[in-house]
């Protein structure tokens, strides 16, 4: 067992515990932890020099696994409280769930249900991808600089410098405030629906709700709220694809027309958007690579199958509708028991989603104004919860343009593009650090490159078809 110290008492438990190989390799240990295990230089021979390197080789190329960097120690009980692997996916699969499951339809109808169902598992390994590399990054920073609740900026300044630093975050903190200012709108419709009160009480309840769980809960407490969402998420989903499936036609799902999916990319990628709670999920895990990694592909393969299911219930009911007219609104008023199921369905998810951005900005301008890590401070909660509940009083129409303009180029920046650069520095950095935590994503540079190719792709498309319509 190797025993590391640090800086926070986040990390006086021992960090690094090593099991020969009997798992999957996770880490190599570096040559000097074999140096004492080498026979003497007086007692080489041709033969037993043979030998010697043979078992230096051998040694060398045995296999460890980090099973955790550190220990998340509560500082009143003094106890650990590791976060569960089901808490994080419920985390990821909630944030991920959001209001735009209910847009998906009407951006994949001239498509049809084929090639929308193509472009849904592309974006979604891509968002897998660069979640995986955000984690990397993540991970690897927390090393470097010795405390958990490491975000965007810390791993921007490591990797980016400066320029980096301003690009992420004021991407990051519009992106947040975009998504934001839309749930807190639409969850303030609902809630007037159901409750009949004014729209700004509506608001401020859910705000104050959901914002005061994630500031008042433990990591346990929130992870049970997840859960119990998700799941009410997925029931009212299997009530809604019941009720509406019943005019289902096959014939309706084979329409492919390749040519109309760029267009529907953008709003696609935005609905798999989770990155944000990618540092939150790296410190409630430990480090724990293997955790990390079945939390974002679980964790999002949920929503990937209720994206699939929805679009094609939908699509399949509802036909070649006019363009123009959504489809989900179209199936709302041949049927009227799927009006109050879509209104509860949508509540619940806009909850999920709200709670995973909440913790993702919090944590990113706690790390922004250098506070204490492990510690809920009420400055990051009051500059994440206040300002986007005065803009969806205000104005909501204004930060709705701002978010369709988000979708295409800033998540695709913010997510995309930085999250391969930030790699790109970091795996060929020459760190001093003895430790080096393996790649959660392989291919190595023809992967990054594949990355960035992609996203400048698709936001030059957007650019050049911008510029046509002017």
């Amino acid at each position: 067992m190797v025993s590391c110290s640090s800086l926070s008492p986040f990390f006086h438990i021992p960090t690094f515990l090593i099991q020969q190989k009997k798992q999957q390799l996770l880490f190599k240990v570096p040559p000097f932890l074999h140096q004492t295990n080498l026979p003497s230089p007086l007692s080489l021979s041709r033969k037993n020099l043979h030998k010697c390197f043979s078992q230096q080789k051998e040694e060398e190329e045995a296999s460890f696994q980090f099973e955790r960097l550190f220990s998340n120690i509560n500082q009143v009980t003094l106890k650990r409280e590791p976060g569960s692997l089901s808490s994080a996916i419920f985390l990821v699969a909630g944030t991920t769930v959001g209001a735009g499951i209910l847009a998906i339809p009407a951006v994949t109808q001239e498509s049809g249900f084929l090639a929308s169902t193509v472009t849904c598992i592309l974006c979604w390994l891509f968002m897998v991808v660069t979640g995986l590399l955000l984690a990397e990054v993540n991970v690897n920073t927390m090393c470097d600089l010795g405390y958990g609740g490491v975000s965007l900026v810390s791993m921007a300044r490591r990797t980016l410098g400066t320029l980096g630093v301003q690009i992420s975050s004021w991407s990051y903190i519009f992106i947040h405030y975009a998504v934001l200012v839309a749930y807190i709108a639409r969850s303030s419709d609902i809630l007037t629906n159901f409750l009949h009160i004014p729209i700004w009480e509506s608001g401020t309840l859910f705000s104050l709700i959901f914002g005061g769980i994630c500031f008042f809960g433990s990591q346990r407490f929130i992870g049970a709220i997840n859960g119990v969402l998700v799941i009410g998420i997925i029931s009212f989903f299997v009530a809604l694809v019941a009720v509406a499936s019943g005019n289902l036609h096959l014939d309706a799902l084979l329409k492919a027309n390749f040519q109309a999916v760029p267009m529907s990319i953008p709003i696609i990628a935005l609905s798999f958007v989770y990155h944000n709670v990618v540092p939150v999920l790296c410190t409630n895990l430990e480090g724990d690579l293997l955790k990390v990694r079945s939390a974002i592909v679980l964790g999002t393969g949920i929503p990937l199958v209720l994206f699939l299911i929805w679009n094609g219930v939908i699509l399949g009911t509802v036909g070649d509708s006019p363009m123009g007219l959504d489809p989900l609104q179209q199936l709302r008023s041949s049927n009227g028991t799927i009006g109050p199921i879509v209104e509860v369905f949508s509540f619940l998810a806009i909850a999920t989603s709200y709670i995973g951005f909440v913790l993702g900005l919090t944590d990113f301008l706690a790390d922004l104004l250098n506070l204490p890590t492990g510690q809920n401070k009420p400055l990051p909660y009051i500059l994440t919860l206040i300002p986007p509940l005065l803009l969806s009083l205000l104005d909501p129409e204004i930060f709705f343009k701002a978010l369709d303009f988000a979708g295409t180029y800033g998540v695709l920046l913010l997510f995309g593009i930085i999250p391969a650069a930030m790699s790109w520095s970091d795996r060929n950095s020459n760190s001093s650090s003895s430790v080096k935590l393996p790649e959660l994503v392989p291919g190595g540079r023809i992967t990054l490159l594949m990355v960035l190719g992609c996203s400048g792709y698709v936001i030059l498309s957007e650019l050049f078809e911008n510029f046509q319509h002017l």
